[in-house]
């Protein structure tokens, strides 16, 4: 079981609570059956089950999110962002712009929760992107990173993950240190390419102004005037987490994703992506931002696999 205190932000709560034509807190219980809500001044509680708990908080920030520019928001509006589908409200939209990439390709976040993401960098140093595989984190995140450097705001961009699931074990691979990581690193680099051209990527690289390497790599630097993504943060013990948020230098972004339903650690560790997601929640210049299955934009399949392995793991 799992408590939830969602403080309501960015809107007044008059606003959220009391409309009148119809009952803001019925409708999202009404959605919520299975969870005990109440309301408290300027919060919401909630306790239930753990992932009913993490779902509900993806469709209050959505909720949110589309209600602070919307001020006409309806009864049907408010149903459709409960029930998952708020996403399509922001395809109506056209997602938000980030950044041309190469081509002068539109490189945009296209779900209220990458939009998120993007938002949550402007008021914050650091920001945890936390959601199955396909939502885009990764992506999102390294368009803002790249924007960042073209717009001067950072020097660098910082790219790492743990290389072979937890273990960083590559010396039985085949070459150099960069033909070692690059299997690991290829979802990074293919990002890459899309927003930088290929000499101009290469020249960066080589330069060093956008480095990608093994999480065991930050260990005893101090990373100023960069934006760092660790990408895969669920494969991160205690430690490792806690080593890599505090290499955190003057004028940096950090970012983290992971999908906690993708663990490699041992049975009995720890993932540090779910430690710090507990630890870090009220802490003042940190975000986290949850990602679901609604923000999936791979091809429409994927959305029906991730359905499928829940029901089963709800089974089991």
């Amino acid at each position: 079981m799992k408590k939830l205190e969602y403080f309501i932000k960015d809107i007044h709560p008059i606003d959220f609570f009391d409309k009148k034509n119809f009952d803001i807190v019925k409708i999202i219980k009404q959605n919520f059956p299975k969870l005990k809500i109440i309301c408290k001044g300027d919060r919401i509680l909630a306790n239930g089950e753990d992932s009913l708990v993490i779902q509900l908080r993806i469709r209050l920030d959505s909720l949110i999110f589309i209600m602070k520019d919307n001020d006409s928001i309806n009864e049907k509006t408010i149903n459709s962002i409960m029930s998952g589908n708020g996403d399509k409200l922001i395809s109506a939209m056209h997602g938000k712009l980030i950044l041309y990439g190469v081509g002068k390709k539109k490189i945009k976040a296209h779900t209220v929760n990458q939009i998120k993401i993007v938002e949550a960098f402007e008021n914050n140093d650091m920001v945890f992107a936390i959601g199955p595989a396909g939502t885009g984190k990764t992506y999102t995140g390294i368009a803002v990173a790249v924007k960042a450097l073209k717009d001067k705001i950072v020097k660098k961009i910082i790219l790492t993950r743990p290389a072979v699931e937890a273990g960083e074990s590559l010396g039985f691979l085949p070459g150099d240190m960069k033909d070692k990581l690059d299997p690991y690193m290829q979802p990074l680099y293919d990002a890459l390419k899309e927003m930088i051209a290929i000499e101009k990527l290469e020249d960066y690289i080589s330069r060093g102004i956008i480095e990608i390497a093994p999480l065991a790599y930050m260990r005893g630097r101090t990373l100023d005037n960069a934006f760092v993504i660790l990408d895969e943060g669920q494969n991160t013990t205690h430690n490792q987490m806690k080593m890599f948020l505090t290499r955190m230098g003057n004028n940096a972004k950090f970012m983290i994703n992971g999908d906690p339903g993708q663990i490699d650690l041992p049975r009995r560790v720890m993932s540090g992506l779910k430690e710090a997601n507990l630890i870090l929640q009220n802490v003042n210049g940190i975000q986290m931002v949850y990602l679901d299955d609604s923000d999936v934009i791979r091809h429409q399949v994927v959305k029906r696999i991730i359905d499928a392995y829940k029901k089963t793991e709800h089974t089991n």
